[in-house]
């Protein structure tokens, strides 16, 4: 019997039965829709996930800190483990390591419109610089320029100014507004050097104006790991340091066991670049046996993403269970299709129909149903996914916000790829195929006399 045979068979044994047919097929929908739109769900987190540590900061960068465990006083390898240009040079030769950026942090006080705040200029590498967002109209600071200009964080704008009485939030705008930067004292005090106190007070007090160069991307609600900082060229910033503090470099120099300031810098972090993301864990484990402490958002992102893979298999073992019962109520029709049609088999059987013949009608019976459930059921995932990523994206995100991170539009909290389509259809007919395929046998092994003598 021919393929098309069986099909136009098959569709004429469901069609004569159509409230069992479609009460079977309804099993199907719900449980594939039930399947689809738990994956689905899975699916959205951990790209609104990945986004999240994607906007927080590079998934291919990371953070080189001081290990003080490493590092104490007494150690005579000290050097080793201090944030200095010769390790940067380490840092550099190592496999996979695109790129190294210094930084060098300076806390100042900030006077503008009326009200004041604090927060934190670093200095960077022009490499580091060309991986921020600016706003139109912003550039990125000349490595090779006299005088110091600054990026401000978009979150300097909003969070950052306050009135000094009633601590009220002061929106300010650095590229209209004029602001007045105070550099901390110096802690570190030369003996060789006398210089009168009113002079030191005169130079603590000292305000500057620092041109602004550009603002990062973002309003309001908008933030990542650089939004409440400002950014200049390291090198430029290096020389501005300079003429305020003299040999000490910074505002808070280390110093020798003879109370000298150092001669080198010392920097806060070190970011190291990778070139691809898969090649992070690797680079980071290398820097660590240096003895360094080491963070990435890449090592957050995997411990994240196996506790969201946990959750994705509870999601996906739900909507199994749907399906499951879904292909029980296939096994069922099909074995009341058999009781009902025994003496149909038998005449089939005496007239000499091929037994494969028989077993293939119902195989082909359960298969039909199967793909006529899992486009239905896809059908109703997509309108449920999205009505589901309608409620989420405004409002209702706010609640995502909490278990995931942000969606700031980012991402759709349900997303059915295509791959994820195709494999419910697939899936569906594989499930009404198997469910179908014990009684497809019992009907084959139906003796012919015993079937056409049943009433």
């Amino acid at each position: 019997m021919r393929l098309y045979d069986l099909f136009k068979l098959a569709l004429s044994n469901l069609t004569r039965r159509k409230t069992r047919t479609f009460l079977t097929i309804l099993g199907v929908v719900i449980g594939t829709a039930s399947i689809v739109v738990m994956v689905s769900l899975g699916l959205g987190m951990s790209q609104m996930m990945l986004k999240s540590y994607q906007d927080e900061g590079s998934l291919t960068m990371i953070r080189v800190y001081e290990s003080y465990e490493r590092s104490d006083s007494n150690d005579k390898n000290k050097s080793q483990t201090e944030l200095t240009d010769e390790n940067m040079e380490r840092f550099k030769t190592l496999d996979h390591v695109v790129e190294v950026s210094p930084a060098l942090d300076v806390s100042v006080t900030a006077k503008a419109k009326g009200g004041e705040g604090d927060f934190t200029i670093r200095g960077v590498s022009q490499y580091y610089l060309s991986q921020l967002s600016l706003r139109d109209g912003g550039e990125i600071p000349k490595k090779d320029q006299n005088e110091l200009s600054l990026i401000y964080g978009n979150q300097l704008l909003y969070n950052s100014f306050y009135k000094p009485k009633s601590y009220e939030n002061i929106e300010i705008d650095p590229l209209k507004d004029t602001v007045f930067l105070t550099f901390p004292a110096s802690s570190y005090s030369d003996k060789k050097n006398t210089v009168d106190t009113d002079d030191q007070t005169a130079k603590k007090q000292k305000k500057y104006i620092i041109p602004v160069s550009g603002i990062l991307k973002g309003g309001r609600d908008d933030w990542n790991q650089n939004s409440y900082n400002a950014f200049a060229d390291i090198d430029t910033l290096k020389r501005f340091l300079r003429k305020i503090y003299k040999k000490a470099l910074v505002p808070n120099p280390r110093t020798t066991k003879n109370g000298k300031a150092y001669t080198y810098y010392v920097y806060d972090t070190i970011y190291v670049f990778v070139d691809d993301m898969n090649n992070v864990k690797d680079v980071q484990k290398q820097i660590s046996d240096m003895g360094f402490s080491v963070n990435s958002n890449m090592e957050w992102l995997e411990s994240a993403q196996e506790q969201l893979g946990m959750v994705q298999m509870v999601l996906g073992g739900i909507g199994g269970v749907s399906l499951l019962v879904a292909a029980i109520g296939i096994m069922n029709t099909m074995m009341m299709s058999i009781y009902e049609r025994t003496k149909e088999i038998g005449v089939m059987k005496v007239l000499g129909c091929d037994m494969s013949d028989i077993r293939n009608m119902f195989l082909f019976e359960s298969g039909i149903i199967g793909l006529m459930g899992g486009i239905a059921g896809l059908l109703v995932s997509y309108l449920i996914s999205f009505i589901i990523n309608f409620l989420t994206s405004d409002n209702g995100g706010e609640s995502v916000s909490m278990f995931i991170g942000y969606t700031d539009g980012g991402g759709a909290l349900s997303y059915i790829p295509l791959w994820l389509a195709a494999f419910a259809i697939i899936f569906a007919i594989a499930v009404g195929s198997i469910a179908g395929y014990v009684p497809a046998v019992r009907a084959m092994k139906l003796s012919p006399l015993a079937a056409i003598r049943n009433e």
